[in-house]
């Protein structure tokens, strides 16, 4: 059962196990007209409604609304992001994955990740689909400085720092594909839904 709560004047916070279930009917019963909403914004455990025209009526709607959380999401736009692996932290994942460093670049790019939800800077995207047992922790201690296009690991997402930043991410290699632009429409190169696969 998902819990509602209003936040500011004109939108509602879902709470839910499954926030893509949930983005994708929220985004179909808009695209049908059933839904009058300006943003539907995924989070980790979270959907966002914004710019609801009554958000009182849309909550008790949303009640009565049960997403199909079986079914496979729709398929979205897929973006190959070349990568070069050699982070230094890509022998500590080997490690963890028992394999060599070939072993992760081949695991990473045999994997069709999916953008699960955007956040911590701008065209950040938190890529969903290692299994559980690939998980990893964060660094005990986060970088000050990480360079702009690494790629890390983090938990069972995957990650690309757009710019450079602090990070605790355990960096496995590298990209030079511009992940946020400021002219384009939209800003962000990979968007919830979007499909990403890795090449090498």
């Amino acid at each position: 059962m998902a819990n509602i709560r209003l936040v500011g004047a004109r939108a509602l916070l879902i709470e839910v196990d499954e926030p893509l279930a949930w983005h994708a009917e929220l985004w179909r019963r808009r695209e049908s007209g059933e839904l009058t909403a300006r943003d539907i914004v995924p989070g980790a455990r979270t959907v966002l409604v914004d710019g609801v025209p009554d958000p009182g009526a849309l909550m008790s709607r949303l009640r009565k609304w049960r997403p199909d959380t079986t079914a496979a999401p729709e398929s979205g736009p897929l973006v190959e992001i070349p990568v070069t692996f050699d982070g230094p932290d890509l022998a500590m994942v080997a490690d963890r994955w028992a394999c060599d460093d070939r072993g992760v670049a081949e695991r990473m790019c045999a994997t069709e990740f999916r953008v699960a939800f955007s956040g911590f800077a701008p065209g950040f995207a938190y890529l969903a689909g290692l299994p559980p047992e690939l998980a990893v922790p964060r660094l005990e201690t986060p970088r000050t400085r990480v360079p702009a296009g690494s790629v890390g690991l983090a938990g069972n997402y995957a990650g690309i720092y757009p710019t450079a930043s602090p990070g605790g991410w355990l960096l496995v290699g590298r990209t030079d594909v511009r992940l946020f632009d400021v002219t384009a429409r939209p800003p962000a190169l990979l968007t919830p839904g979007t499909r990403v696969k890795f090449t090498s």
